[in-house]
């Protein structure tokens, strides 16, 4: 009997992606292959949480940085009890959504399916934001990536989001510790954390963020809209190739399982293959 993929993240205080994720992932993988803690006992529920493995779980507030750690442990323990159960598990945020690319004409799930001689897989991070000049807001009910035409190929969401057997995941998936990463050639992690200026703004206005750390992360963050404002168009499936090869040779001496940072401007125009998957 063939095992099932399974899919997990966690969420918090959320407004725009917990629907979308679950609508997503159920439709690639199977409903009840999901798994999603909810964190906060006062928190409301997806709409469709009732059609996954849904657990509310009691908010513990902690710095930022520490609870980034807390919430991969807890994630990678969870995953590896999912273990011989599934052929694969996969953890992400609740904004990032991994995608096969349309030219290998294979669902996620068949793609992932395969006998993979690696422990994880990494995907090309898509950083999706709302292009300040020329797009408008969201609308919920379309295709993400139908109104979004701009991404920053980023090292940050370049994540080893894939696990084939049960591993431990260091803060925001980024990492696996102690193992280096396989990057693969047919998967994006497209990361929709800016996808609308609006969203974005009420977040950063968030006290309970405010007050555990996050505005450093937040004014990085931000940086995203200059480049795509700024920035020269890179071709987007050239660049792809070039930013995979950069991607699986450079890193950092003190992070060596994770990409380094690419140099050149790296916004992509997003192929028009990709806008009706997400």
């Amino acid at each position: 009997m063939e095992k099932p993929v399974a899919a997990l993240s966690m969420v918090r205080n959320d407004t725009l992606f917990a629907d979308k994720w679950i609508a997503y992932y159920g439709a690639q993988l199977g409903y009840e292959n999901l798994y999603l803690f909810v964190d906060g006992l006062e928190q409301t529920l997806p709409k469709e949480a009732k059609k996954i493995n849904c657990f509310q779980i009691p908010h513990m507030p902690y710095p930022r940085a520490q609870g980034d750690k807390k919430r991969a442990k807890k994630i990678s323990d969870f995953a590896q009890s999912l273990y011989p159960k599934y052929h694969a598990v996969l953890a992400m945020d609740i904004d990032e959504f991994l995608v096969v690319d349309p030219k290998t004409k294979l669902s996620l799930k068949a793609y992932l399916k395969q006998n993979f001689t690696t422990s994880s897989r990494s995907a090309l991070g898509l950083d999706v934001g709302q292009h300040p000049q020329l797009e408008q807001a969201i609308e919920l009910q379309k295709p993400f990536l139908s109104q979004r035409s701009f991404a920053q190929v980023s090292d940050r969401y370049t994540k080893p989001v894939v696990s084939l057997k049960p591993l431990q995941w260091g803060s925001g998936f980024h990492r696996i510790k102690g193992k280096n990463f396989t990057l693969d050639p047919n998967l994006y992690l497209f990361h929709f954390g800016l996808v609308d200026l609006k969203h974005i703004q009420q977040k950063t206005e968030e006290s309970e963020l405010l007050t555990s750390g996050w505005k450093g992360h937040f004014d990085r963050r931000l940086k995203l809209y200059h480049a795509l404002e700024h920035q020269p168009v890179q071709e987007a499936d050239p660049f792809f190739e070039k930013a995979r090869n950069y991607f699986s040779k450079k890193r950092k001496w003190y992070a060596w399982n994770k990409p380094a940072p690419l140099k050149d401007p790296s916004v992509i125009k997003i192929p028009k293959r990709f806008q009706t998957l997400v």
